[in-house]
């Protein structure tokens, strides 16, 4: 089995058009559902270095209608992985022809605080370039320190993430 490549470019124009097109195949999937689809991650925040993976955020109604539509989403090219260790969630990985990933779909239920700390998060980093440059200073060298070794460049880039997060809900309590 080939190890996946830790691999952290400098962000790309690209990802926001890559971003509207998913959401438009999850609006369709969800119709009139009223569920809400997000743009999350570093992809999400102009300028900032990112793994060129674009992480969506579902905000559904009932983790109910996610799993009926769960045969849709694997039609068009997601794959389910359950929980996938955040209890609340419904987590799908989207890859392109050559096994890559290019697309992570996280499902929540509306009200989950999990909704709220991507999307506090996200905003905090839109609005303080210094704080986003920073961030992306550790995620590279995280990257080039760990580069086939996933969980330890998660753990190097944890503590900013968590400093990060505080600032954030500070800056935008609930």
């Amino acid at each position: 089995m080939t190890r996946r490549r830790v691999e952290v470019v400098p962000y790309r124009t690209e990802w926001k058009a890559l971003f509207e097109q998913e959401k438009q195949l999850i609006d369709e999937i969800f119709n009139q559902d009223g569920a809400e689809i997000y743009h999350i991650g570093s992809t999400s925040v102009p300028g900032l270095s990112a793994k060129p993976i674009i992480d969506i955020m579902l905000a559904a109604n009932s983790l109910e209608l996610v799993e009926k539509a769960t045969p849709a989403l694997e039609g068009a090219g997601y794959t389910a992985k359950g929980e996938n260790g955040i209890p609340g969630r419904r987590y799908f990985q989207k890859a392109d022809e050559h096994g890559i990933r290019k697309v992570h779909l996280h499902a929540f239920e509306k009200g989950s605080h999990q909704i709220y700390r991507h999307l506090v998060f996200r905003d905090y980093l839109r609005s303080h370039p210094v704080e986003a440059g920073k961030y992306a200073d550790v995620k590279v060298e995280a990257a080039r320190k760990y580069e086939y070794d996933i969980e330890s460049y998660i753990a190097a880039k944890s503590p900013t993430i968590t400093e990060l997060e505080e600032k954030a809900k500070s800056w935008r309590p609930l």
